[in-house]
């Protein structure tokens, strides 16, 4: 396979988010042999000013179906953001992969430079398509997943490093 935005994006995107979807399996086999309520782990944070580990996986969500529309114009599905459980987060990862499998790869590739304006709370901000990826939503990605692991590793659910990067392939 040759280097190109397409093969920079949606494969990572779909690899990190089915890391994800283990990485929160591991939370629900953690919280069902405890004895602990699972809402208690998918409400959790690290610390009291952030967000919680649902909103974490809503947002790495976001993050990608919206880099996938923003780069090939191809509209994203919209999401409540109302997943109070384990399942109804695995339900958004599924959505989301079934999403940006269906992003055709010509309207990824030739991207690089397109002109990419968004809004990131007060801020609006400019990038080319290739830095818009690689600045911008592949960093977002690889935070909010980590900050998901962080969670569920901070409450006692045996992760590795490899949870977070995935068998090869």
């Amino acid at each position: 396979m040759s280097f190109s935005m397409y093969s920079s994006s949606i494969p990572v995107f779909v690899r990190y988010l089915d890391n994800l979807s283990a990485i929160l399996a591991k939370g629900a086999t953690h919280a069902s042999e405890k004895d602990i309520d699972g809402a208690i782990l998918v409400s959790g944070r690290l610390y009291p000013n952030m967000f919680p580990l649902s909103r974490q996986v809503q947002i790495a969500c976001d993050v990608v179906k919206g880099a996938a529309a923003r780069l090939s114009g191809v509209e994203a599905p919209k999401f409540e953001d109302n997943e109070a459980s384990f399942e109804e987060l695995q339900s958004r990862i599924s959505n989301t992969i079934e999403y940006l499998n269906s992003v055709p790869e010509d309207k990824i590739n030739g991207t690089e430079d397109k002109e990419i304006k968004m809004q990131a709370g007060p801020n609006e901000l400019e990038f080319i398509g290739s830095d818009y990826l690689t600045l911008w939503a592949l960093p977002n990605l690889y935070f909010h997943v980590t900050t998901t692991y962080n969670i569920l590793r901070h409450n006692g659910v045996e992760l590795g490093k490899m949870d977070f990067l995935g068998a090869p392939k």
